[in-house]
């Protein structure tokens, strides 16, 4: 590794960020004035970053956008948010129960952290607040709620990670102590988040049911009404159809996460149009606004990020980085705590989708010389940083719910607290104990 490079790249980097710079400005210069530092010819910079956003897997990426979109716009979304609160009758806190159980749902749908908290929070903040809970905790539980979306698949984070990982082929070193490696797919990446997401669902149940006893707010009933399930179910059998098709499909191998995107469009404009018929014209044009916006931001991050992590990898940054852990413990435990501290660091400042293209060149590799799985390591990895969706200053599901709840941030950040510590309890059980990620694929034949 050469130093002075290194310097360059990261000198650059993190001057632009504190001048305020974009992520993406900030990536593609630091990686063009390591390149000209090199001596290297520019040209090779932009080949290399044409060749990542020509990837077939990525086409999934805005497709999964516009279904979430189309899916809240069709009314797909409240029906689910309907059906959750049905089951949640008279359970304590039921209502911000319903809110976690409509989050695991509509993610199942959109892929999106951000548009999972949009689409349920517009439904479930002012129901919370007609019903006496505080404005500020019903915020923060559909903040803290909303991560589920990146973590209960399809995920558009898992894509990236899988785009990211592909290409990153353990050591022969690796190989010689650990034999050889499970292949990394996206398709195993959104089985294996399955069992994660409920686990987090589960904790973070438990820390909304305890402050809501002590709070004092009551279920939605007194007893369940089959009545009012039969109903919502009847009512929303379309939109719970929409996760089955879409996950069933790509898990019977009739078509690939990519092809399902395009499966969900096409299922929820034939829903919203012909048997929901609330799918109009402007919200429907609403929609492709939205989706080209968010995927050109994302694929511009993409871009530079790819370059910037193939000179991290050309540098042999991450084989210096575990030669480095590796000599300060070899316990696996102890190196997973590190892990994870640094990721949630990194997910309070950076994008989640731009922490993961940057990041992956350096822990995958790291995690191979210690025989870890990588469909484990990206299931940890994406939950890590999922919470960054719920921590200041970046958490943009923070953003999303004071605006719609009209909470403050600082008031929000402060109830969501307890709901974050309980998803880094989750995180760790789920690190420690890779067959939570593991088992439900090698159980389907992954």
């Amino acid at each position: 590794m050469e130093t002075t490079i290194i310097y360059v790249l990261f000198g650059v980097f993190f001057l632009l960020l504190v001048l305020g710079a974009p992520i993406t400005v900030s990536l593609g210069v630091a990686a063009l004035a390591t390149y000209l530092s090199l001596g290297e010819n520019p040209m090779a910079f932009v080949q290399i970053a044409f060749t990542s956003v020509g990837s077939f897997p990525l086409m999934a990426l805005p497709a999964f956008i516009l279904a979430g979109a189309l899916m809240e716009a069709a009314g797909i979304s409240r029906r689910l948010v309907d059906i959750a609160e049905a089951f949640a009758g008279p359970v304590t806190g039921g209502l911000a129960a319903a809110t976690v159980f409509a989050c695991m749902f509509f993610g199942a749908i959109s892929g999106s952290g951000p548009a999972t908290t949009a689409a349920v929070g517009m439904l479930m903040i002012p129901a919370m607040a007609n019903r006496g809970y505080d404005r500020g905790y019903g915020s923060a539980i559909t903040a803290s709620s909303g991560g589920l979306g990146v973590v209960i698949p399809p995920s558009i984070p898992m894509v990236i990670f899988g785009i990211s990982g592909m290409g990153l082929q353990p050591s022969a070193q690796a190989v010689a102590e650990h034999g050889a490696f499970q292949t990394l797919s996206i398709p195993k990446l959104f089985i294996a988040g399955i069992l994660p997401g409920m686990v987090i669902a589960g904790c973070l149940l438990t820390v909304n049911y305890i402050i809501s006893r002590r709070r004092g707010y009551s279920g939605l009933s007194d007893s369940w009404s089959w009545d009012t399930i039969a109903r919502s179910l009847k009512r929303g059998v379309w939109s719970i159809l929409a996760p089955l098709i879409i996950l069933g499909g790509i898990y019977s191998g009739l078509f690939t996460p990519t092809e399902s995107a395009i499966v969900a469009i096409a299922y929820t404009l034939i829903v919203g149009i012909f048997l929901h018929r609330e799918l109009k014209w402007k919200p429907a044009l609403k929609t492709l606004e939205t989706t080209t916006w968010i995927t050109g931001r994302v694929l511009l991050i993409l871009f530079t990020a790819t370059v910037f992590g193939r000179l991290l990898v050309e540098q042999r940054v991450p084989a210096v980085i575990a030669e480095g852990m590796l000599g300060l413990t070899d316990n696996l435990y102890l190196i997973w705590a590190m892990v994870i501290a640094f990721l949630l660091f990194v997910g309070m400042f950076m994008e989640t989708l731009a922490a993961i293209m940057i990041l992956t060149p350096v822990l995958l590799p790291i995690m191979y010389m210690l025989g870890m799985d990588p469909v484990h390591v990206g299931i940890v990895v994406v939950c890590a940083l999922a919470i960054g969706f719920q921590t200041p200053p970046l958490g943009e599901n923070l953003f999303v719910a004071s605006g719609i709840g009209g909470a403050s941030i600082e008031e929000i950040s402060v109830k969501a607290l307890p709901f974050a510590a309980s998803s880094v309890f989750a995180l760790f059980v789920i690190a420690y104990f890779p067959e939570i990620s593991l088992w439900l694929p090698r159980m389907l034949g992954y």
